[in-house]
C-alpha cells in the first residue's frame, strides 16, 4: 500500500479509507465507500469520508472522476489513465488501452495554448447492460448475496454497485 509521507499527519481513518479505495476496481461514489470502510472502522462518519478523499486527490494520491452528469466517483489508482462510463448502468472501468501520454502528445499546442491536461470520456453499453453477461465468480457470488439480502464483501463492489445503479435508473 502507498505510504502517505506528504501529510503532517497520517490518521489510521486516513489510512483505512485509502487502504479500502486501492482494493477496488469498481469507482466508488464517497457513500459507497462510506460503507465499505464502515466495517473496518463502525463509528466512521461520512464527513470523515469527504475530507479525506479531498486531500488524498489534492496529494495526487488517488483520482477524483467528475464524469458527466454522475456523482463524483474515486480511483485509488493514481496512474494516468481514461476510464469508461455505462450509459445506461453507470458503471465505470480502467480503459488503460487509451494512452494518456499519445493524447497530450498529440495535441501539445493547440491553437497556441500549452496543454496543461485532459479528460477524455468514453462512454457506451456494458456487456451486461448489451446482455452478453459474461460474469465473474466474484460477480456472481456478490449477486446470490445480495438476492439473499447479505451485504457483499468488500473487495470488489463492481458488480454489486453496478445492481443497485441499475435499479434506481432503469
Amino acid at each position: 500500500m502507498l505510504e502517505i509521507e506528504q501529510f503532517q499527519r497520517n490518521t489510521r481513518q486516513r489510512q483505512v479509507i485509502l487502504e479500502e479505495l486501492q482494493k477496488l476496481r469498481s469507482h466508488p461514489t464517497a457513500a459507497e465507500l462510506y460503507e465499505i470502510t464502515r466495517r473496518r472502522l463502525p463509528k466512521i462518519s461520512l464527513g470523515t469520508i469527504y475530507r479525506n478523499l479531498d486531500l488524498l486527490v489534492r496529494a495526487g494520491v488517488i483520482q477524483k472522476l467528475e464524469i458527466s452528469a454522475t456523482e463524483a466517483r474515486f480511483d485509488g489508482d493514481s496512474d494516468r489513465h481514461c476510464h469508461v462510463r455505462c450509459v445506461r448502468c453507470g458503471r465505470v472501468d480502467d480503459a488503460h488501452e487509451v494512452s494518456v501520454d499519445q493524447v497530450e502528445q498529440r495535441f501539445k499546442s493547440v491553437r497556441g495554448y500549452k496543454i496543461l491536461g485532459h479528460r477524455l470520456e468514453l462512454f457506451g453499453l456494458c456487456s451486461e447492460c448489451r446482455g452478453e453477461k459474461t460474469p465473474s465468480a466474484e460477480n456472481v457470488d456478490a449477486k446470490a448475496k445480495a438476492a439473499r439480502g447479505e451485504k457483499p464483501e468488500g473487495r470488489r463492489l463492481g458488480s454489486v454497485a453496478h445492481t443497485a445503479v441499475r435499479s434506481r435508473r432503469c
